[in-house]
């Protein structure tokens, strides 16, 4: 009889105590916290897929941009749009007439500093039949000209060039190219100057902006 009362005893004792360990847990309440986003891997913004759109500037449609993927990122400094799956443009004069095509395996713009970066088969073809080729260009809205520091190719209906420092203006009507090889008509060398000064920059990194380099006046092709 003892024994019985003994483990009837000893269980009420466990049963209090567990229960007493049950309440004093749940009354300590637990904040789970996530662990603070770095800047580098913040979320974008805003992201569309299988994008098809144009783009107006001062109320006027400049181009008209394809692409699979746009991502906008306002937290990265700079601020910028990614176009990571690939990017595809036409370019519009004033009555909506296609001037030229452009395309890139990767883009990023500056929104802040109106500054495309294309990378990888880069290729633009317009109107005039002049075909642009690169691995990187840069393409500044504020001068509305067209720059790289990679190897080019130039090909117009006259002429083909190459060289490792391309800059033109956007309708690539006035260009230059330093470094250069290629076939050129005979007049073309004819009081043609050698001394073009440029500024070279090595940089690569899709998150490092290319320095606009100083205004210099084109070299005209004709």
């Amino acid at each position: 009889m003892k024994t019985i009362k003994f483990i009837i005893h000893f269980f009420l004792r466990v049963s209090i105590a567990f229960t007493l360990m049950m309440i004093m847990s749940c009354s300590q309440a637990h904040e789970h916290v996530a662990d603070a986003v770095n800047p580098q891997d913040s979320a974008s913004m805003m992201t569309s897929y299988g994008v098809n759109t144009l783009i107006s500037d001062s109320g006027v449609i400049k181009y008209r941009i394809v692409t699979e993927r746009w991502d906008v990122n306002t937290v990265k400094n700079p601020s910028r749009w990614e176009f990571m799956k690939g990017i595809f443009f036409e370019q519009f004069d004033e009555l909506l007439h296609v001037q030229a095509y452009i395309q890139a395996d990767t883009a990023w713009y500056y929104d802040q500093q109106k500054l495309w970066k294309l990378r990888g088969r880069v290729n633009i073809r317009n109107v005039n039949g002049v075909v642009y080729s690169s691995e990187e260009l840069y393409w500044d809205g504020l001068r509305h000209e067209f720059y790289s520091t990679e190897f080019s190719r130039l090909i117009t209906p006259d002429r083909t060039i190459e060289g490792s420092y391309f800059r033109s203006d956007e309708s690539m009507s006035h260009y230059m190219v330093t470094n250069s090889k290629g076939s050129f008509l005979a007049s073309d060398m004819s009081g043609a100057s050698s001394d073009i000064s440029t500024q070279q920059d090595s940089t690569s990194s899709a998150d490092t902006i290319f320095v606009r380099p100083a205004v210099v006046k084109h070299a005209a092709t004709k």
